[in-house]
């Protein structure tokens, strides 16, 4: 059973661990009296902007009232420089901190506190339009509907970009879970873990990913970090704060990072795999006597139904879809399964086999009965980091209340389940069975508006925000893209540039 004080003991985060309470109690005074205690010097708002990216707003602390005003109130900001759907004319916001957020920023130069902030209009009330408000209303509506708190939490994959050194050379595309020195970013991972968690990154672990291979005199290695279920809109904060400590500490070593899902072709894209689960009073509503719950079968109903559309959240610019191609570990295909890479949703192993296994690989231990419920989740592979995570969240807490809200939710989710690897020769008409993914930017456009009815239900997405991403989306004018540039490397090099930096 986890305390209060297991949660604050060992924790990374030193303003929570100098409060002595968890992240989400913590208080302006806490932050106060940190910053008094610690000879902190400034603050920092950082706030995500329509680009997908955080700004940052940069405070002196010029004296204690000071601090508390703009603790208290805020600051104004310029909209229509940060969303382009507000006029020039009409532009100013609020930005508001977050308390729960806080964290000692380890990349400032003189001592600095920065928080993530939420947006305000002009009346003081939440920007309804902001990706992060957008969320907030889907949770929101999820829990009032089903009675159910939706978590998640994000698989973040990345490249490194290092010079070769020509010693220990790594295996083409072999280089999952590989160890130093034949892996040469693991000390650069490790660094940017403990400065995740110090932010209050909810870390699971980290490892090299599939995806190694050398180019042009330099070394290409993949990695993950990987979190652990939280409340969704924390899950997103978090993976905004994640990006942006990866970015700034490859900036310190003079390597290259990217987020982008594809960089070449014939090698590993990067995805950013979405777990999620519902808990309601503390027990994981994913699992029924140890089983698969109907409860999250019609969940993963409603993100089958709605896949064709989430890639509109999920895969945002046209090297997304040079990803979602079949023998790559990315999914084509709407369909499900049990520990199934080849699948849009996949159901992980869990923990419920009743067996103390630390048990039989630990002599010394006496078996002992332990509750792994929690650990349960179920897994959306087809995103990628090109997503602006708020919406991406969004759209994913919608599908599930869709999945739950629907009747036929359990037929679908039996026509839409296979226990086999459907691009083996042998299940060709199993796989011609199930709908496909869209496999361009205009595509997911088309599919958004097929299905925008759902999303809009109950105000969660606004019709505004909608037709702005299709507009987005069919700018791009990719529908023969993929095809035009596998034929012409120049063109994919020139590609996997523009978007190098993405989300």
């Amino acid at each position: 059973m986890k305390t209060e004080n297991n949660q604050i003991e060992l924790c990374p985060n030193p303003i929570v661990a100098f409060a002595g309470k968890p992240a989400s109690e913590l208080t302006k005074s806490d932050i106060i009296r940190f910053i008094r205690e610690h000879d902190v010097k400034m603050v920092n708002f950082m706030y995500p902007a329509h680009d997908g990216r955080l700004k940052t707003l940069n405070f002196v602390i010029n004296s204690l009232d000071y601090l508390e005003t703009i603790l208290t109130y805020g600051e104004r900001v310029d909209g229509s420089s940060l969303f382009p759907f507000i006029q020039a004319g009409s532009s100013d916001l609020y930005v508001l901190p977050k308390f729960r957020t806080a964290f000692l920023d380890p990349f400032a130069t003189l001592p600095t506190v920065t928080l993530l902030c939420s947006y305000f209009d002009r009346n003081g009330q939440p920007m309804q339009s902001s990706p992060e408000q957008i969320l907030a209303k889907a949770c929101r509506c999820f829990t009032e509907v089903t009675g159910m708190r939706f978590q998640a939490m994000a698989e973040l994959e990345y490249y490194v970009i290092m010079p070769d050194t020509g010693s220990y050379p790594a295996s083409d595309q072999k280089g999952y879970h590989e160890s130093a020195p034949f892996a040469k970013a693991g000390a650069f991972r490790t660094e940017c873990m403990a400065y995740i968690a110090q932010a209050g990154g909810q870390i699971k672990y980290g490892h090299s990913e599939v995806g190694n291979f050398m180019q042009n005199g330099h070394n290409y290695e993949q990695n993950e970090i990987e979190f652990l279920p939280v409340d969704a809109e924390e899950a997103a904060d978090q993976q905004m704060i994640a990006k942006w400590v990866i970015r700034n500490l490859a900036y310190e070593r003079g390597y290259q990072v990217t987020f982008a899902p594809k960089i070449t072709v014939g090698k590993a894209g990067s995805g950013m795999h979405i777990h999620i689960r519902m808990v309601k009073d503390g027990r994981n509503m994913m699992l029924d006597n140890g089983r698969l719950s109907d409860i999250a079968r019609r969940a993963i109903a409603g993100m089958v139904e709605l896949a064709p559309s989430l890639t509109a959240f999920g895969n945002t610019n046209p090297t997304s879809y040079f990803r979602l191609v079949p023998h790559q570990e990315a999914p084509t295909n709407v369909c499900w399964g049990d520990c199934n890479r080849s699948v849009l949703v996949r159901v992980p192993l869990g923990w419920a086999q009743g067996v103390d296994m630390s048990a039989a690989a630990n002599p010394l231990e006496q078996p002992a009965v332990y509750d792994t419920t929690l650990k349960q989740t179920v897994e959306m592979r087809s995103p990628d980091c090109s997503a602006n995570i708020y919406l991406l969240m969004a759209g994913l807490c919608v599908a599930c209340r869709h999945g739950l809200e629907n009747p036929d939710a359990l037929q679908l989710a039996e026509r839409t389940y296979v226990d086999v690897n459907i691009h083996q020769a042998e299940h060709a008409d199993r796989l011609k069975q199930l709908e496909q993914l869209p496999d361009n930017c205009a595509a997911s456009a088309d599919c958004l508006q097929q299905q925008r009815a759902i999303y809009e239900e109950q105000g969660v997405f606004s019709s505004e925000l909608v037709d702005g991403m299709i507009a987005h989306l069919r700018s791009f004018n990719d529908r023969t893209l993929r095809q035009e540039a596998e034929a012409n490397p120049s063109l994919m090099r020139e590609l996997v540039e523009r978007y190098f930096h993405c989300g």
